[in-house]
């Protein structure tokens, strides 16, 4: 098989792959599996540009990054609809149509919470994606769109065809989109409908890839060109390849209507994404003419508007807890209570603001809901329901060690004064051995409170001094010999993370992972950084001048200086490698992994070799130096052998990257 060949076998069974998982959600490969053929392809466009594909599944990995975007105008423009709140109001909808005309239909589908798109193809390729903008004239979002791994590039019939869609964030994409922000210090979303938005937005489409947004398919323009219904058109935006949402209903009668409804109202509170609402359509498209159009939207479709779930519940204390940058939260401690899809029994209150804002008091019946389905959140108080309730105070002092609280002005955050906090310390050891910051994946938040609480962990360096109690930590329950060698290993290699993974493990108040990377680029070394003033760091673009009188102030702790010399002294990285030429054996040396690895994690093991000097590569060839063969290698251990390629186990590998091999 050629090499043209080869990668057309690859686009093929990769593209099939993505329809099967993100569209029929049966996938058929393991994700071990298609990461290997992903990078194979990849390695292979890499090569031999002359043989990509415009329908290649990496173009969903994200291109260059824009600097604007072209505005494009619609052929015909995405209308909005009107909206119905009640039964009634359906029956008046209902009631217009049957004077208008005589036998119709509906088709009923889940009104998903993102923005519509509209996606043009020609003679089954995709050319080009735009946002609905003002109805007539929206913005090319193409290199942002082709990330979306389940819209396709390629359709199964080729055919020129402009498709209506909806762009939107599940909540598991939105959880991890907010959790990664969180760490970078950023600005939380407020819901996956605004994170949807604010994502197809992005210039740089590598962002997009990231955040994993999907789409459904919903309408053809000018469908009665295909089909004559809109159910027919559903089912042939199915067959073409794009995902429609399963839950569409074709209804006859304006009391099947309204059940169908209630019906949703249950189902949207169990899925993985945000609905506010049902669309309703005649579904003959021959009756639209008949039926009509207002200056704004079609009489022949409206939607549904659900309302959003409050439940009434009693708020049976306030907590606080307390963040590794010591920030004191106001925590509603509730009457467990079901809201869309689970119970919940906490709350944050944000800050003291919004607790006395809202006058929430401890045995208050208080009406809660979950923020874009997800974060719960106290709305308001039941005001008729009080009775003599005490008003809310801020606690004055730490509720870990009791140290005063200091809220700074302009500030609605309450610090603890303390920085030696315990409760603030094993925040901060949970936040450095993460997996955003240093990646000490076997030191996670159980290991670390239960090390915490024992006395072996109650500083940074501590992490590094862990190997000296080898022993004594095999003794502990569930711990065991092969867990702490892993442990101790996973430490060891972690003393060679980046110096912006380093920094931002510091827990440095508004020093994001983002901003650590900045940062790293301007000032190459610790010794630098620690020099900086504040006219320096407030002249890097995305450093303002509250980051860098934060970053300052960090410094001029003498605990802080002290910690960071000890760190320096065990051994970890201080220093920006990226684009340096680092005198190393795997300098230049291209390796390939396989079977299962035990004292690092495939990521570790790789990051390593790159950080190196050396490469890693997805397949064996002649041109492979080494092949680390883990347990159960398998066939690329065979062909290894059969190439005379060097194979070395995993503690080889490790003393190839301490240099003593």
């Amino acid at each position: 098989m050629n090499i043209k060949q080869r990668m057309l076998e690859l686009i093929q069974i990769i593209n099939q792959a993505n329809f099967d998982y993100h569209t029929l959600d049966r996938p058929t490969i393991t994700d071990y599996e298609y990461d290997s053929m992903m990078k194979e392809l990849i390695s292979l466009e890499e090569q031999y540009p002359e043989y990509k594909e415009n329908d290649s599944p990496t173009e969903k990995i994200g291109g260059s990054i824009l600097s604007s975007f072209v505005k494009v105008e619609h052929a015909v423009p995405m209308m909005s609809l009107s909206n119905v709140f009640n039964a009634d109001e359906l029956r008046s909808f209902d009631d217009k149509i049957k004077k208008a005309v005589g036998i119709y239909s509906f088709v009923t589908e889940l009104k998903i919470d993102g923005l519509a798109v509209s996606l043009t193809y020609e003679k089954g390729l995709f050319v080009r994606a735009a946002t609905r903008g003002n109805g007539t004239t929206g913005e090319d979002v193409t290199s942002n769109a082709k990330t979306i791994k389940s819209l396709p590039l390629k359709l199964n019939q080729p055919i020129d065809i402009e498709v209506r869609g909806e762009i939107y964030m599940p909540h598991k994409s939105f959880k991890e989109v907010n959790e990664q922000r969180l760490a970078n210090d950023e600005a939380l979303f407020a819901n996956p409908r605004n994170a949807a938005a604010g994502t197809i937005r992005q210039l740089d489409p590598k962002v997009v890839a990231k955040r994993n947004l999907d789409l459904y398919a919903y309408t053809i323009v000018d469908a009665n060109k295909y089909v004559s219904t809109q159910k027919e058109a559903l089912e042939l935006l199915e067959h073409l390849g794009f995902r429609v949402n399963p839950n569409y209903q074709l209804v006859f009668g304006i009391n099947t209507l309204i059940e169908q409804i209630n019906n949703y109202d249950i189902l949207r509170k169990t899925l993985p994404y945000d609905t506010d609402g049902v669309v309703i359509k005649v579904n003959e498209f021959e009756l639209y003419g008949t039926i009509g159009y207002t200056s704004k939207f079609p009489k022949w479709a409206t939607a549904y508007k659900f309302q959003a779930e409050q439940v009434e519940t009693l708020l049976k204390d306030i907590t606080f807890q307390i963040g590794r940058t010591g920030v004191v939260t106001p925590v509603a401690e509730l009457e467990p209570v079901f809201i869309s899809g689970s119970t919940v029994a906490r709350a944050t209150l944000h800050n003291e603001d919004y607790v006395l804002e809202k006058d929430i008091r401890i045995g208050d019946t208080v009406l809660v809901h979950k923020a874009g389905e997800i974060i719960p959140e106290v709305i308001e108080v039941v005001l008729s329901k009080r009775t003599n309730q005490t008003p809310f105070k801020m606690l004055e002092k730490c509720p870990v060690c009791d140290s005063d609280l200091i809220r700074k002005a302009g500030e609605a955050d309450h610090y603890c004064s303390n920085p030696e906090c315990p409760g603030r310390n094993i925040n901060s050891l949970i936040h450095f051995a993460s997996r955003v910051a240093m990646d000490i994946d076997t030191l996670g938040e159980k290991v670390v409170e239960t090390l915490h609480d024992l006395g072996y962990l109650t500083r940074i360096p501590d992490i590094y001094k862990l190997k000296e109690y080898s022993i004594e930590l095999t003794d502990l329950p569930g711990f065991g010999d092969k867990k702490v060698y892993k442990l101790i290993n996973a430490i060891e290699a972690s003393k060679t993370q980046s110096f912006d993974k380093l920094l931002f493990g510091l827990g440095i108040k508004h020093v994001g992972a983002k901003v650590a990377k900045s940062l790293v680029k301007h000032f190459p070394t610790m010794d630098l950084l620690m020099q900086a003033t504040i006219e320096e760091l407030n002249s890097i673009p995305d450093i303002g001048e509250m980051i860098a009188e934060s970053i300052v102030s960090y410094f001029q702790d003498i605990h802080h200086v002290e910690m960071i010399k000890e760190l320096q002294d065990l051994g970890l990285n201080m220093t920006y490698l990226k684009g340096e030429q680092i005198e190393h054996a795997f300098n230049g040396k291209t390796f390939v992994l396989t079977g299962k690895l035990n004292i690092y994690t495939r990521d570790q093991a790789s990051d390593l070799i790159e950080k190196l000097g050396g490469k890693v590569s997805s397949s064996v060839s002649v041109k492979t130096d080494y092949v680390v063969a883990g347990e159960d290698a398998g066939s690329k251990l065979k062909k290894a052998n059969e190439l005379n390629v060097k194979v070395i186990d995993e503690e080889t590998f490790r003393t190839m990257v301490d240099g003593l091999y």
